[in-house]
């Protein structure tokens, strides 16, 4: 049996994940894939290699390996001139040898057996670069080479391969060769040839086994296009986003657990000629998501499977054929950014500022940076960027990967979180917002801006330097404490990044972000939309809902998708770890300040007092929205599986109106006790104290909300900051109220804690509740660190 080290061609099925030196990592994870997986129901095009004896064989029959050799003798890594220079004359040596005969004849008797498999004569083609260095952990050279799509016959086959091989020597993959230390000369480039996917007829797109931003590990990222996948890479398009739950997708759930509908105007379909042409999707496909839900959750399944077989993260390609709707993984490498990071660390980045952001768009990574902007149109002006600044541009390719090293910061004015600039800047630690729409025409070159990227999906530009702070913590030694402690959680975009605090749980779940960030619109608007429709003098408020759902015929489903989505981000992100979540608890000036919000709100003297919390929910004006809420906990519950969400009635004054909601609860499906459904009831208000053991009789436990109830024992409106002197959480009033409720709790045997940050700020407030035998106490993700070294200290 012949070597395969010494062959110039090997096909998928005689390769495997050990084979990189032979055929580079990409090749050799498609050989693995195609061998190993297949059996698991992972489907796989099929093709042939020209390995790195090949490559080695093409140089030394052209005399090139030796006129490489003295053009890298000149090369000046430092010079942006000499790298371009470089580059140019070892792409030149390659373009213009000559394929040797024996090999071209090997190549074309595979291409014409590849083309016999599929019935096809003349088979479409990928021609992919893979080099020997490639792909690694740690090294993902994500566009440094090139791959040329759409390629037919023979002669174009072979043109096609010399202009891969010769890509090893782009300006952008020497740059990077030089950064991660590898010997330009010793690698060698492996050529696939791979049959096609229609995906110019269907949908493509990345995904990644854990959250890119975060490097939470327990969902998989999709991305989604329409047509070929390379107008992801180049950021002219914001893909389609889907979040699907690992470990509840294993227990045959369907956890979608988020769904945002990208920009997808555009894309690239297959050329009559060859390659790819750049077409517009049509208005009413633009406004569908480019994969259905059973397609998602396919390929959260193969990710999943990928990712157990390599024992590590993975950055996958995939590609629906649109002629026959069959999925098909294309490439899975290594994640080489949040999986290689140092574990078992928490960082926080705090930006001191009250000012308003001069443009948002999409973070990429958690960092904040600073420099001077300089504002580049296209690449022939990179030669100007000078180091520290914070390139700003419409988009990014892999040509600019030389600057982006050198980078304080990068904002593009299209793209998502796969564009190349989001690619690129993560793996540099850049922080980088994508998105904005506008920079290039907003920002100067030469002006100072600070990029924030701390705060979650929305990435801000602020005029000027903004002062900010980073704070690291060491999570290696657990403490041990006399009392559990959650954290609080508003966005659903922070939940990823706040999972690895060393907490219990989410001791309260805020509903009201998701509502006026997301949703935007009142509840009754949505609900009553098409009633709003036949009257004239609603215009603006059709209009405007109308812009928010534009992609949702029904506006009450908007609605439920949309809160489901939001609580489901959380409660994954926490899973298995208890999440209790509230229901919403607006105010009435809240809640006309939504889009509608003034059809169905009263004008209230003293909203603090008025129709907020229990009251709303059996009222049948207000019934049906919150039969709406209901069916997205339903959902987030049964659908996604995340049975570690428990419930929270707020500001509920008797425990009647409790029964009351209970019963509304039943209506809807939510039934307390069933399936493990825990309600407690917020203790904010005296009543809630005095009959503290009623109260119980209706609710599994009590969450004290120390604000409202300071305010309500005191008699003090907490939105007025000049009575603040009176007295707060530690007032022994507020405190014999709080110790009563949490030893009936004790002697109920129900759950007792606390939401807000009075353990963290108020002297002594922690080590009173420890006394009273409190069971958890939950506070804002940045009090958290804080008050576990302060609680460690007085233990020791």
């Amino acid at each position: 049996m012949e070597d395969k080290t010494t062959k110039h061609i090997l096909w998928l099925n005689e390769i495997n994940k050990n084979d990189t030196a032979l055929v580079g990592g990409k090749n050799a994870s498609l050989g693995e894939m195609f061998s190993n997986l297949q059996e698991k129901g992972i489907k796989v095009p099929n093709g042939f290699c020209l390995t790195s004896s090949a490559y080695r064989h093409f140089l030394k029959y052209n005399g090139i390996d030796k006129k490489l050799a003295e053009v890298f003798k000149k090369f000046n890594p430092k010079s942006l001139a000499s790298l371009q220079t470089t580059g140019k004359q070892a792409r030149n040596l390659i373009l213009q040898a000559e394929i040797p005969p024996d090999l071209q004849k090997e190549i074309l008797d595979n291409y014409e057996k590849l083309s016999q498999e599929y019935k096809t004569e003349n088979l479409v083609v990928a021609v992919r670069s893979s080099a020997t260095a490639e792909d690694l952990k740690g090294a993902s050279f994500a566009g440094a080479m090139e791959t040329y799509l759409n390629i037919r016959g023979g002669r174009n086959l072979l043109s096609a391969i010399k202009k891969c091989v010769s890509s090893l020597f782009t300006g952008r993959a020497i740059a990077y060769r030089e950064e991660k230390g590898f010997e330009h000369l010793k690698i060698a480039l492996s050529v696939g040839i791979i049959k096609m996917v229609r995906s110019d007829l269907g949908s493509s797109g990345v995904m990644f086994t854990l959250d890119t931003e975060s490097g939470f590990k327990d969902v998989v990222l999709v991305n989604s296009i329409y047509g070929v996948g390379e107008m992801i890479v180049k950021g002219k398009i914001t893909p389609d986003e889907f979040y699907v739950s690992k470990p509840l997708l294993e227990q045959g759930f369907e956890p979608i657990i988020v769904k945002n509908l990208g920009r997808k105007d555009k894309k690239y379909v297959f050329n009559k000629t060859g390659g790819l042409k750049e077409v517009v999707v049509p208005k009413n496909k633009q406004l569908k998501f480019s994969l259905a839900d059973g397609d998602i959750l396919q390929l959260a399944r193969w990710a999943v499977i990928i990712e157990k077989h390599y024992g590590w993260p993975q950055d996958i390609e995939w590609a629906r054929d649109g002629s026959n709707n069959e999925l098909f993984i294309v490439q899975s490498r290594p994640e080489t950014v949040r999986s290689v990071e140092k574990q078992n660390v928490y960082k926080e980045y705090v930006l001191r500022t009250v000012k308003q952001p001069v443009l948002t768009g999409i973070a990429v990574g958690n960092k904040i940076g600073w420099g001077r902007a300089r504002v580049i149109t296209d690449v022939s002006r990179l030669n100007r960027f000078k180091k520290g600044e914070v390139l700003v541009a419409k988009m990014t390719d892999p040509d600019w990967v030389p600057i982006m090293r050198l980078a304080g910061a990068i904002i593009t004015d299209e793209g998502g979180k796969t564009a190349h600039a989001a690619i690129v800047s993560r793996e540099l630690g850049v922080p980088c917002i994508v998105g904005t729409g506008r920079a290039s025409r907003v920002l100067k070159t030469g002006e100072e801006i600070t990029v924030d990227c701390s705060q979650g999906f929305v990435g801000r530009v602020f005029a000027g330097k903004v002062r900010f702070e980073t704070k690291e913590y060491d999570l290696q030694n657990k403490v041990e404490l006399p009392v559990k402690l959650a954290v609080n959680i508003g966005e659903p975009a922070l939940a990823f990044t706040h999972s690895f605090l060393p907490v219990e749980g989410v001791g309260l779940a805020r509903e009201e972000f998701i509502i006026s960030e997301k949703i935007k619109a009142h509840p009754l608007a949505l609900y009553h939309y098409d009633k709003l429709k036949t009257e004239t003098k609603n215009k603006e408020i059709v209009k405007k809902i109308q812009e928010i759902t534009v992609e949702h015929k029904d506006k009450r489903e908007y609605f439920v998708k949309e809160l489901a989505e939001g609580i489901g981000q959380i409660a994954s992100a926490f899973w298995p770890r208890p999440v209790i979540v509230r229901f919403s608890d607006f105010k009435t000036n809240e809640y006309r300040n939504l889009i509608g919000g003034g059809l169905f709100e009263p004008q209230e003297e003293n909203p603090m007092l008025g129709w907020r919390g229990a009251s709303r929910y059996y009222d049948e004006k207000y019934k049906p929205a919150f039969l709406m809420e209901c069916e997205a906990i339903k959902r987030a519950r049964n659908v996604f599986g995340l049975k570690n969400i428990k419930l929270l009635v707020p500001f509920c004054r008797t425990p009647e109106e409790g029964e009351k909601v209970l019963a509304v609860m039943r209506e809807a499906g939510l039934e307390k006790g069933k399936d493990g459904l825990e309600v407690y009831v917020m203790a904010e208000i005296p009543s809630n104290a005095r009959l503290c053991e009623e109260f119980l009789q209706v609710f599994d436990g009590m969450s004290i909300g120390s604000n409202d109830l300071t305010q309500l024992v005191l008699g003090i409106d907490r939105d007025n900051g000049s009575l603040g002197h009176i007295g707060d959480e530690s007032h022994e009033a507020v405190k014999r109220m709080i110790a009563k409720i949490i030893r009936i709790c004790r002697d109920k045997g129900k759950y007792c804690g606390i939401c807000g940050d009075a353990p963290s700020t108020l002297p002594g407030f922690a080590e009173f509740l420890i006394a009273c035998g409190i069971e958890s106490m939950s506070l804002s993700p940045d009090a958290v660190m804080k008050t576990i070294l302060s609680l460690s200290k007085k233990q020791k």
